[in-house]
């Protein structure tokens, strides 16, 4: 084996460890907070979830949008563990999915890797299962640890919006954490209207619609049966039709070809597939 192999191994191992010690403390602040970081009073920070299976070029023009939209100081990239809806799960493993995410995020100003959904311990049923992972929990626990003042919001693409409403406690989502969702091109913004949890209903708010660092942003607000309203905020203006799954058909189709999801999957995530041999089945 090479010096270089050998680093990346023992890199590798390294995270692995880290990893391992964070998923036997389930509600400590090492799983929430990405190693070393501290915000302090008056950070803007955005959780991004998803399964990241494969992490692609969408996802990081959305963060990218978000984050200079909002002038962020973080936006946490957190694989997640089970999700509750997609009971088939993940196709590449947790840990595969972990490592694409590190390397896809390489070098981007505020990007961060964070197992705040990573997956939980298993329980005590049997044969044992991995509890789901719930957004709501998640975003919980991170307001939790953040310092007074601090700000937290909750991005997400268009099509997980659309399944908003299937998620667990899906009306309180949007009061843990302001939404920022990214539109698509083109779609009728009445369309979330109709994604919306049951009980909340959606205002307008055009005196806060701006355009910051060349990204449109379209404000509203929402109100439950109670009378609270959180923020929610639109990003109209946003090219990325990429679809994971159609990669990952991509992949498997032409699996002889290192060269597959060029045009939509970070140099170093697709040379990650291709040593891996991930989606070749």
């Amino acid at each position: 084996m090479s010096q270089a192999a050998l680093r990346s191994a023992m890199r590798r191992r390294s995270r692995q460890a880290r990893y391992d010690e964070a998923m036997n403390q389930p509600d400590s602040a090492d799983r929430l907070r990405p190693s070393g970081q501290v915000w302090q009073s008056g950070s803007r920070v955005a959780f991004f979830g998803g399964s990241f299976d494969p992490p692609h070029l969408g996802h990081l023009a959305v963060a990218r949008a978000a984050r200079d939209a909002f002038r962020l100081d973080a936006v946490l990239f957190a694989p997640v563990g089970a999700q509750p809806l997609k009971h088939e799960g993940s196709t590449a493993s947790f840990e595969h999915r972990l490592e694409m995410t590190r390397l896809a995020i390489a070098g981007e100003r505020g990007f961060a890797v964070s197992l705040a959904d990573a997956p939980r311990p298993l329980g005590g049923s049997r044969p044992p299962r991995r509890p789901p992972n719930y957004t709501i929990d998640t975003l919980v626990g991170l307001r939790a640890i953040l310092q007074p003042g601090c700000a937290l919001y909750c991005l997400m693409g268009a099509d997980s919006f659309f399944g908003l409403r299937r998620w667990h406690r899906a009306a309180e989502i949007p009061f843990a954490a302001p939404l920022i969702v990214a539109w698509r091109p083109g779609q009728p913004l009445e369309g979330l209207k109709a994604a919306l949890p049951q009980g909340l209903t959606l205002e307008p708010a055009p005196d806060d619609d701006r355009t910051e660092s060349g990204v449109a942003v379209r404000a509203f607000c929402l109100v439950n049966p109670t009378g609270d309203r959180a923020p929610f905020y639109v990003l109209p203006g946003l090219d990325v039709e990429i679809s994971a799954t159609e990669i990952r058909a991509q992949i498997r189709d032409d699996s002889k070809n290192r060269t597959a999801g060029r045009e939509v999957l970070p140099a170093a995530v697709r040379e990650y597939i291709a040593q891996h041999g991930l989606y070749r089945s």
